[in-house]
């Protein structure tokens, strides 16, 4: 059974940070592609950041524009657990934050997860930041 299990989130006042982590379990695959997207209600859902392992063996990663020089996505050795580290923050980064795998281990995978193209995803975690 596959699992992504997310923590982190929660309030926080604009201009502060907060880290997300996400731990995938039973994905029966050895290459693949997390990330995290977000969504408000009412609006389109947004890739935010994704990172996998290229053919080098170095990590790749990507980032919405939204999102760039504010936010780090990193991935532990063991490449099961993912972690989003959010400074900067802004109202508009208010969102319910859910973390996504997929085969894809190209840079598509971004889009892929904004598409809802994922295997898999988690329960969401909600952030809110206040003006």
């Amino acid at each position: 059974q596959v699992q992504l299990v997310e923590s982190g989130g929660g309030s926080v006042q604009a201009g502060g940070s907060l880290r997300l982590s996400c731990a995938a379990s039973g994905y029966p695959y050895s290459k693949y592609c997390m990330g995290w997207f977000r969504q408000v209600p009412g609006k389109a859902r947004e890739g935010v950041a994704s990172i996998y392992t290229g053919y080098t063996g170095l990590a790749r990663t990507s980032y919405a524009d939204s999102v760039k020089g504010r936010f780090t996505i990193s991935q532990d050795n063991a490449k099961t657990t993912v972690a989003l580290q959010m400074n900067s923050l802004k109202p508009e980064d208010t969102a319910t934050y859910y973390c996504a795998i997929n085969r894809v281990t190209t840079d598509r995978c971004l889009w892929m997860f904004a598409s809802g193209a994922f295997d898999y995803r988690g329960q969401g975690t909600q952030v809110t930041v206040s003006s």
